[in-house]
Order: C-alpha cells, then structure tokens, then sequence
C-alpha cells in the first residue's frame, strides 16, 4: 500500500520522505490555507520535493471551469494529480482532464455507486473518506472493502485512495483491505510506530543495560 501524506506542511513532508514514508502528497483547500501561502507557490515546492503524485484541487463548481483550472494546475510539475469532487460536473472534468493524459483524483466520495462513475470517467485515483462517515456512525472502512470488491469484480484501474483517516488503526484495516493507497495526516503515520509493549519493553532494556554498566560507544 503506497501512503500519501495529506498535508501542506513542507517541514512535514520533509521528515516523512527523509525516511522514505512518501509515495505522494494530497491537498485540499482547507490544508492550503492551513498553510498561509498561495497555492501555486506551496504546491510547486513540493512537487519538487516529491517524485511522486501531488494532489491539487480545483475550487471551481462548473465542469468547464474546472477544466480551467486542472490545466492551470497541472502546469505546475508532470506528478500534479488534478483533484475534482464527485459531482456530475466534477465527473465531466474528470472525464476531459483524463482523456487529455493527466491524472485526476476524485474526491469526497461517500458511496460505491459514485466509485463507479469515478472509475467510468476515467479517474486516476478514487478517494471515498472514511472518518466523515464514521462520524455519521457508519462504517467508513466497509465502504472501502466494497469499493474494493466492485473494481477488482470489473478490473477498473482506477486507484482506491483511502482518504479521511484519523487513526493509525484505520492504516492497518485499509492495508488489509487491499486499498492501493492511504493518505493520512503526517501525526497520524508517525503514530503507527507506537505501541505500549514497545516502549514497556524499551524501558526494561534500558534499565538492565545501565545495571549491566553495557555501554556500546
């Protein structure tokens, strides 16, 4: 499974990439002024740091505007992913964008049946959210495992980036699942290196070591 970090942070994704954590980077508007900087500038730092896709989302609400603006982001670096929500006139520049070779995620996708006009339109990426919907007390991660199940049934190659993950326990289950990609808050991958035992355990190591008076430089 490939992580995404979702985030406009540029400090973050250094760390992250240092230690080889980063196949891509997702942004949104709401990370983008999060940031405090403009657009364009943000996003063109990091895909110089990154090989991988960049997601940049499009604030228009028309197909035809949107289009605009994908090729007005796209412009920026080859790895931009032109980010479009999932509504009909979403799907329309999902659809242009794509048959022009670019890469499109669709986003804010709640159910399986926008999945598949996702993969129809020709999406690169799909990206269904799995903690908005918790928060509705539904199952994000069941509509995962459908996703999932529809495009391996059909053999659509559109990506399933699983989006909207709170916690580190969310990043295993999706791996499980088989989505191709997880995008998550920088606090929430460095999250899965903790665990209780660890550091129980650590603690004991350090303590018997300094009894022991071992010391290995």
């Amino acid at each position: 499974m490939k992580f995404f970090v979702d985030t406009a942070d540029i400090d973050a994704i250094a760390e992250l990439n240092e230690l080889g954590m980063v196949d891509g980077v997702t942004t949104n508007p709401s990370l983008i002024m999060k940031s405090g900087r403009d657009i364009l500038e943000v996003i063109k730092e990091i895909c110089d740091m990154i090989s991988g896709p960049v997601s940049a989302e499009v604030v228009a609400l028309k197909a035809e505007d949107m289009i605009a603006e994908g090729r007005k982001l796209a412009e920026i670096a080859e790895n931009i992913t032109v980010k479009v929500p999932l509504t009909w006139d979403g799907l329309k520049a999902c659809k242009t964008l794509s048959d022009e070779g670019r890469m499109v995620n669709v986003t804010l996708c709640f159910s399986p049946n926008q999945a598949i006009l996702a993969a129809k339109a020709g999406a690169t990426f799909i990206s269904p959210f799995i903690g908005r919907l918790d928060d509705l007390n539904q199952d994000g991660l069941d509509l995962i495992a459908d996703i999932r199940q529809i495009y391996d049934n059909y053999g659509y190659e559109t990506q399933l980036l699983a989006a909207s993950i709170r916690t580190a326990n969310h990043m295993s289950e999706c791996a499980k699942i088989g989505a191709d990609v997880a995008t998550a808050p920088p606090g929430v991958i460095k999250a899965m290196a903790n665990h209780m035992l660890t550091d129980k355990g650590l603690d004991q190591f350090i303590k018997d070591a300094e009894k022991a008076g071992i010391k290995i430089v």
